[in-house]
This record gives C-alpha cells, sequence and structure tokens, in this order.
C-alpha cells in the first residue's frame, strides 16, 4: 500500500468547514484518492472528529424528525 504524504502548496491551515467538506465526503462515500490524500494531509484530526460528532447528531436527529413526521401522518 502507498504512504499518504503530505502535499506543500498553497499552505491551507486545517478548518472547522474543510473537516466538515471531508466528513460530508465520507458520508456520502464518493472521494477520488488524490482529494483523500489532500483532505489527509490539510485536516486536524480533533476537527475531523468534532465534524464527525456533529454530522452524526445532524442524521440522527433528521431522521428521528422524519419518522416523527411520517408516523404522525
Amino acid at each position: 500500500m502507498s504512504e499518504v504524504k503530505p502535499i506543500t502548496g498553497n499552505g491551507a491551515r486545517p478548518s472547522l468547514l474543510r473537516s466538515l467538506k471531508t466528513v460530508a465526503w465520507s458520508f456520502i462515500g464518493i472521494r477520488s484518492r488524490a482529494g483523500f490524500e489532500e483532505d489527509a494531509a490539510k485536516v486536524n484530526p480533533l476537527h475531523v472528529l468534532l465534524a464527525s460528532v456533529i454530522s452524526v447528531l445532524v442524521l440522527v436527529v433528521s431522521l428521528i424528525g422524519l419518522a416523527t413526521w411520517v408516523v404522525g401522518k
């Protein structure tokens, strides 16, 4: 297997927004290898953890709301 190498370039700093985008791509399940490597080099693991928890909570609350709405009709 190939090793993920840090990408040097424009020097983009890790941000919570970039982490949210990374988590969204992982929820959808479509991401190119180059995109994955770029994200792996440019995100903060703590931000990814926080973005994942937020995303899962939003997904669960949305599904509960949808189920309640459907059953209520």
